[in-house]
């Protein structure tokens, strides 16, 4: 079952004949996704080709969802233009865009986010290593890898993990491959202030999704969605739950990696974070590398 993506997925990528987009295209046929669509303007009717697939590329998202049927896309453009490439998938219908770009202006993703409202578009990210719900094939490859994530580091199985870190996050799914123990889905959400899709968000549908039986939720120093989803698992969690909060050690006032990551006027601090996860039962991983055992020993 899984969250949000399948093996059925149909994935255009935005920014497909660009040096990153190209690469990951590649990566995404290589591990089976179903990669329908690339979308380059001024670059219609072109295609991209890699290891036997010929993929058409298009002018629009909006042309490439009418010709391929497309439903999910995945933004692999420059910062300047990325907002206005989210609102074309959001414009299309898409039901999920995947926005890998880091560094897009926050007032630019502010009027994103308003303009996305009321619409049946769900964005993950910006700033994150994107979305990988593993298939059944050899090293689970016939899933659907909608990003950068290392595609060869999961196996199908039933732990969910949500991320705003993506080294943590692959950090995390390691764990569990190298211990024989598979994912249903792997989201990473990003590090940025201004997102799409939060915590809270994927821990109500991994709680509902009966694939997962128990999760990994990892945060950071910066904002209050940590404590938000804690709250929402104290009263309504119904599966295991272990996680773990970077930046412990970083100064009030410093950014730290992600735009997102600053502890500022005393809120969003390690501390509050962890005693949040304590007070809703969450284990707690002294250190990233306990991830995987804190979990499996609460299950």
């Amino acid at each position: 079952m899984a969250i949000l993506v399948t093996p059925q997925t149909k994935l255009l990528v935005q920014g497909i004949t660009g040096e990153f987009g190209a690469r990951h295209a590649k990566l995404s046929l290589d591990y089976g996704t179903q990669l329908v669509a690339g979308v380059t303007p001024g670059k219609g009717g072109q295609s991209f080709e890699h290891g036997g697939h010929k993929v058409p590329i298009f002018d629009t998202v909006a042309d490439a969802v009418k010709q391929t049927g497309a439903t999910a896309s995945a933004v692999f453009v420059p910062p300047p233009f990325a907002a206005d490439a989210i609102l074309e998938g959001v414009d299309a219908g898409l039901d999920l865009v995947v926005a890998i770009t880091e560094g897009i202006p926050v007032r630019d993703m502010v009027r994103a986010k308003q303009a996305m409202t009321g619409s049946k578009t769900r964005l993950i990210g910006p700033n994150c290593p994107g979305i990988v719900t593993p298939g059944t094939g050899k090293d689970s490859h016939g899933g659907c890898r909608i990003g950068i994530a290392p595609g060869y580091i999961h196996k199908k199985g039933n732990i969910g993990v949500v991320s705003r870190s993506g080294t943590l996050t692959y950090e995390a799914v390691w764990q569990f491959t190298s211990r024989g123990v598979g994912q249903s889905t792997c989201v990473g959400i990003g590090g940025d202030p201004v997102n799409g899709t939060s915590h809270l968000d994927v821990i109500k549908l991994f709680m509902a999704d009966p694939e997962t039986k128990g999760i990994i939720m990892i945060g950071e120093i910066g904002g209050s969605a940590e404590e938000e989803a804690a709250e929402w698992i104290a009263k309504n969690g119904t599966k295991p739950v272990a996680g773990f909060i970077a930046g412990a050690t970083a100064p009030p006032g410093r950014r730290m990696g992600h735009a997102g990551a600053i502890v500022s006027g005393g809120k969003g601090t390690a501390e509050a974070k962890i005693a949040a996860f304590k007070a809703a039962g969450i284990g707690i991983a002294a250190t990233p590398s306990d991830m995987a055992d804190t979990l499996l020993k609460m299950m």
